[in-house]
Formats: C-alpha cells, sequence, structure tokens
C-alpha cells in the first residue's frame, strides 16, 4: 500500500505517517521497483494503534516503549490515568480560583494582586499547576524569531533571483563578472547570517533566556 493509500485507509495525513517513522514508531519496507514506501497490513494497523492512543494524548514516548514490547497497554493506561488525574485537578484548581474573582464583582485594579499570587505560589508548592508564562512567551518569541528570518531571506532570494534573471535575459547590459559575483554574493551571504542568527536565537529562546518583560 503507498502512503496515499495509507493516509485514506486511516485517516492520518502523510506529513504525520512520516513523522512517525522519523520517530521510529513505523518502519515500512521499500518496493524495489521505485523505491517507493511500501506500507504493509501490520504496518496499518500500527498506525491504526498510534492514532487512536495519541487521541488518548498519549505522548509519544509511551508509544514507542509500548510499540517495542518494553511496556504492557495495562501499564501505559494506568500511568496515562494518573497524568489525566493530576491534569483534572489542575484543571479544577484553576477553575475554582476564577470562580472565586469572578464572586468577588471587582475590577482588575481593585484585586489584591500580591496576596493573590502569594496564594497561588503557595497552592503551586502543593503540586497546582498554573500557566507556564515563561513558557508561552518562548513559544511566541520562537514564532517571532522564524517570522522575521523568513521575510528577511525570501527579500534577499527575490534580489537573487531578479539579479540572475536579469543576467540570463540581457547578458550583454550586465555589470562585468566579478562585479555581478560580488552583487549575487551578497543575497547568499546575507541569508547564511539570517540562518545563523535564526540558529542562535533559536537556542537562546530554548535555553530560557529571559527579558524585562518576561520576568515573573
Amino acid at each position: 500500500m503507498k502512503i496515499n493509500e495509507a493516509e485514506q485507509a486511516i485517516g492520518i495525513t502523510k506529513k504525520n505517517i512520516r513523522f512517525y517513522e522519523q520517530e521510529g514508531l513505523l518502519n515500512p519496507s521499500r518496493n524495489l521497483s521505485n523505491g517507493y514506501r511500501d506500507y504493509s497490513e501490520q504496518d496499518i494497523e500500527t498506525l491504526r494503534q498510534i492514532k487512536l492512543l495519541r487521541k488518548l494524548d498519549i505522548p509519544l514516548e509511551e508509544i514507542r516503549r509500548l510499540l517495542s514490547g518494553n511496556f504492557t497497554l495495562e501499564d501505559c493506561l494506568r500511568r496515562h490515568l494518573i497524568v489525566l488525574d493530576r491534569r483534572q485537578k489542575n484543571i479544577e484548581a484553576n477553575a475554582k480560583f476564577c470562580h472565586r474573582l469572578l464572586s468577588e464583582n471587582v475590577e482588575l485594579n481593585a484585586l489584591q494582586m500580591q496576596d493573590l499570587l502569594a496564594e497561588m505560589e503557595d497552592l503551586e508548592k502543593g503540586g497546582t499547576k498554573f500557566m507556564d508564562i515563561k513558557k508561552g512567551d518562548r513559544q511566541q518569541r520562537k514564532k517571532g524569531a522564524l517570522a522575521g528570518a523568513i521575510l528577511a531571506i525570501l527579500f534577499m532570494a527575490f534580489f537573487l533571483g531578479i539579479l540572475l534573471w536579469a543576467s540570463l535575459i540581457d547578458p550583454a547590459h550586465m555589470p562585468p563578472l566579478p562585479i555581478l559575483l560580488l552583487l549575487a554574493a551578497m543575497p547568499v551571504l546575507g541569508i547564511i547570517g539570517t540562518l545563523a542568527a535564526l540558529l542562535e536565537r533559536l537556542k537562546e529562546i530554548k535555553g530560557g533566556e529571559l527579558d524585562e518583560a518576561s520576568k515573573y
């Protein structure tokens, strides 16, 4: 079965199927005549198992251990029920806190912020989980860094494309070759520099870089 057929049979996108392969959850054979992936009935059944477990929000690492035989379904589900129980208690604690604030019927400026934050910290020490602000900020900074880098790369790639197009359409009116190479090298170096800066920025964000706006 080809990947398009597997996608239709199971309802998992080709992108996700390839992702599961990269994660080592699936290892389809290759058709020797064309090199395409050939999904067996066992592969299809494995994908159905993965789909069910992911719909239950079971982490990939747990699924990997389960599929490799290092974990039984009973162990997996019992562990996941503990996680869901904790998550439910956290949601209930968050909802209770919101209901209490709502019942006070006051505006934001009238709330005793210091006392409320201290109370939340005490609840967190007891195991309650509120929103991880730093994690949310990191996601936003990551999106901003990616968007900025993509725009810069597209601009420089557009300039390079125009330059190459002009050199092919009307080579007689182009500047000397050394100058042309210099002009072409500028956007190429710019793209390389942008990618290097992006990688460095992502490392900083992943490492938990803090700025004044996120020092909660």
